[in-house]
């Protein structure tokens, strides 16, 4: 008689579940690091306000020290970008107005509430673009 194993014959093991979920965290944290550094990279630290089009600059350093990354494994996704300013009224919408441009309104010296164009200055899609062509290589021989 032939002693045969159906259930350990599909892909739906626990095992191979498990090294499944294992490799696809470890490949989209090396994917939210890599896109994290290029555009931590990309922000240059100078007095000067960069083009539109171009990066932003970075009077202070918070920008480039609010980048972070993070694995979602309920959707085995991974999230990039800047946390939300703390602090002073208003500059938690700034990462996304750097990013995407837009208009907001604040207070000027003197109390007054104006409102303020913003250009887009993007910084988080170029790295994402620039970091994507890395991706298949991570997945090269990530399962063994």
């Amino acid at each position: 008689m032939i002693d045969m194993r159906i259930k350990e014959l599909f892909f739906d093991a626990p095992r191979v579940l498990s090294a499944v979920d294992r490799a696809t965290r470890a490949v989209l944290s090396k994917f939210g690091a890599f896109v994290r550094t290029a555009a931590k990279h990309s922000i240059r630290k100078r007095k000067a306000i960069s083009q539109p089009g171009s990066p932003p600059s970075s009077h202070v350093g918070t920008l480039r020290r609010l980048i972070f990354f993070g694995y979602d494994p309920a959707k085995k996704s991974v999230v990039i970008g800047p946390a939300p300013f703390a602090g002073a009224t208003g500059t938690a919408e700034a990462p996304p107005l750097l990013e995407y441009g837009g208009r907001a309104r604040r207070k000027d010296r003197k109390g007054r509430t104006v409102t303020a164009t913003y250009r887009p200055r993007p910084y988080m899609r170029p790295a994402f673009e620039q970091e994507k062509a890395k991706l298949p290589d991570l997945w090269a021989n990530v399962m063994r």
